[in-house]
């Protein structure tokens, strides 16, 4: 494994990278420094853990409203559990987010 040195929000990192991953890899950290920087620019969160968080939360977002690659499951198959108890559990990750980074604001 190779490592190769970026920057996310003017801070350089050194990341560990499998042989043939460099491009998924870097395509991956423009994305969060584009999501991060954009956070920053609207001058709403000034803490850079906060704005990581954002950004992550949006990039999976993203990635969960991106049409299927595969197709659906036909309708006879049930559903995983907990599948419908997914907002809920979404709002408990986000209170566990917010409490964890302290009185500097909620996430939404």
């Amino acid at each position: 494994m190779k490592q190769i040195e970026v920057t996310i929000l003017g801070q350089s990192y050194r990341l560990g990278c499998p042989d043939g991953g460099e491009d998924a890899l870097l395509a991956a950290v423009d994305a969060v420094d584009r999501e991060m920087s954009a956070i920053r620019d609207a001058g709403k969160v000034k803490a850079r853990e906060r704005m990581a968080v954002l950004a992550a939360l949006n990039l999976a977002y993203q990635l969960a409203e991106r049409p299927a690659t595969v197709p659906p499951p036909p309708k006879a198959a049930a559903e995983p559990a907990g599948a419908a108890a997914a907002p809920a559990e979404l709002q408990a990750l986000i209170t566990r987010i917010d409490a964890a980074l302290g009185d500097d604001g909620r996430l939404l």
